[in-house]
C-alpha cells in the first residue's frame, strides 16, 4: 500500500462521499504520508498506517478538509480506517471506511469506450536528485 495510492484513492471516494451528502465539491487534493521525512515505506507483511490529509473547495467557496488514518485501500475502490470530513468547518461525516472494497478497482484494464479504449489515470511521482559530489548530476534549470 503506497501513500500515493492511499492518497488517489481517498481523494476519489471522499469526493463521491461528500457529492452523495448534497455537497458540490469543486476541486479536492489528498495527500498521505507513513509518519515523516525519515520513516522507510513498510514492507508488504507489515501493517501499515497513512496518515491522509485532503483539501479542497465546494463551488460556492466553502473550504473542504478531510483528515484521517488509512489502514487498508484498494486503488481507486475503497479506503478502510479513520477519516473526518469537514465544509466549512462543519463536520459532514467521520467514518470508518469509504467505497467498496469488494469492487473491481480503477482504472480497469483496456474497457472499450466510443468505439476505442478508455482513457486511463496515471500518477506520476517526481524526485529531484542532488548529488553534490558530482558537478554532472545538478538539476537543470526548467526540468
Amino acid at each position: 500500500m503506497s501513500s500515493a495510492t492511499v492518497a488517489y484513492t481517498t481523494d476519489q471516494t471522499a469526493t463521491k462521499e461528500l457529492q452523495r451528502r448534497h455537497v458540490t465539491v469543486q476541486w479536492l487534493n489528498c495527500t498521505g504520508d507513513y509518519g515523516g521525512k525519515n520513516t522507510p515505506t513498510p514492507s508488504a507483511g507489515e501493517t501499515t498506517v497513512v496518515s491522509v490529509d485532503c483539501t479542497g473547495q465546494t463551488k460556492d467557496g466553502k473550504d473542504i478538509t478531510v483528515t484521517g488514518r488509512v489502514t487498508r485501500a484498494i486503488d481507486g475502490a475503497c479506503v478502510r480506517g479513520d477519516l473526518t470530513a469537514k465544509v466549512g468547518g462543519r463536520q459532514v461525516f467521520h467514518v470508518s471506511g469509504l467505497g467498496d472494497c469488494d469492487a473491481t478497482p480503477s482504472p480497469i484494464a483496456n474497457p472499450t469506450y466510443g468505439g476505442g479504449t478508455r482513457p486511463t489515470v496515471t500518477v506520476t511521482v517526481t524526485r529531484t536528485l542532488w548529488c553534490r559530489s558530482d558537478p554532472q548530476c545538478w538539476p537543470v534549470e526548467g526540468k
